[in-house]
């Protein structure tokens, strides 16, 4: 055989194996994508529950993903019990501002003392969701803050910790050292599995600042778990992240919304900014409840306003 004949051989058999590489390369790459698809796609089945609300007055216009429109959702933490809906006993109010990069994050007192809408009297705030559920809770909020409230997201906090290890834990910074339960938290960052992770956001009656205290901790956690969620690594644990979420999270956002948000909003998560709300602690017939000032409620009200682009 000629040289350059058996070149040409060898040139041939070549380019096949690297057609067959690149072809199983991207059976490979479209077997796992389509893995991802079917599994998150389950996952947001599950989750994805519609409310029957009526369109916010504070929301003249639709939002609009693929405009890039700033949106708002309420996160609320419910410890329910068997045979009671339970409370929200944590309310955290995000605005997502593509155009800023950034996404505010708010967290609402529990005892916050304020008007339940649809009950006609005022009361604690976590209670509108005894009351009347996500649209009651979702009413009272966007009354409170003067701000539609666009979507909700429902995590059931005993399930929080399969959140927390689905990412492969969260990494915080303590400033208070304390003891929950069976787990010590010492001051400086930390590392935490879910079970230390759900510890560590309920402990309150330890801390000098209270309720406020365990504020700060419950937006360290979720701050983490949007950092490790978003991160390259999580990629390879994204079955553990969906079944996760599908077991513990329910939301009005639907799978199409879902990936307009991911493709437009993405980058607004390296920037959370937390807000701290004031208030007073006092009692009226005996039951204990935050008062925030009219002062306070208009900062709060206004900064949140500006970042909706509503102003």
């Amino acid at each position: 055989m000629r040289s350059d004949q058996h070149k040409g051989k060898k040139k041939r058999t070549w380019l096949r194996v690297v057609g067959v590489i690149f072809l199983l390369l991207v059976i490979g790459v479209g077997a796992y994508v389509y893995n991802v698809y079917s599994s998150l796609t389950k996952a947001v089945d599950t989750m994805h529950q519609p409310i029957d609300r009526e369109k916010s007055e504070k929301r003249p216009e639709e939002v609009t993903f693929e405009k890039k429109d700033p949106f708002s959702v309420l996160m609320l933490g419910v410890d329910a019990r068997p045979g009671d809906k339970g409370r929200s006993d944590t309310m955290i109010v995000l605005t997502v501002n593509p155009e800023l990069n950034s996404i505010k994050m708010l967290s609402i007192p529990r005892d916050t003392r304020t008007q339940i809408v649809g009950r006609g009297f005022d009361d604690k705030i976590n209670h509108a969701y005894a009351f009347g559920g996500v649209e009651m809770s979702m009413d009272t909020v966007e009354n409170f803050l003067d701000i539609p409230i666009d979507y909700y997201m429902q995590v059931n906090m005993e399930g929080f910790e399969d959140i927390v290890n689905a990412v492969g834990g969260v990494t915080v910074n303590n400033n208070l050292a304390f003891k929950e339960g069976a787990h010590n938290f010492p001051e400086g960052e930390l590392v935490l599995n879910g079970k230390e992770a759900l510890s560590y956001v309920r402990m309150r009656k330890q801390d000098p600042n209270g309720d406020f205290g365990r504020q700060q901790r419950q937006r360290q956690v979720i701050q983490g778990v949007i950092r490790k969620g978003a991160s390259f690594s999580s990629l390879t644990k994204f079955d553990d992240i969906f079944e996760a979420l599908g077991k513990n999270v329910k939301t009005n956002i639907t799978f199409d919304e879902m990936v307009d948000i991911q493709k437009h909003y993405k980058s607004a998560g390296k920037d959370v900014q937390q807000i701290q709300l004031q208030g007073a602690g006092t009692k009226i017939d005996k039951i204990y409840y935050q008062i925030v000032s009219e002062e306070e409620k208009q900062r709060v009200q206004q900064e949140l306003k500006e970042h909706l682009k509503l102003n």
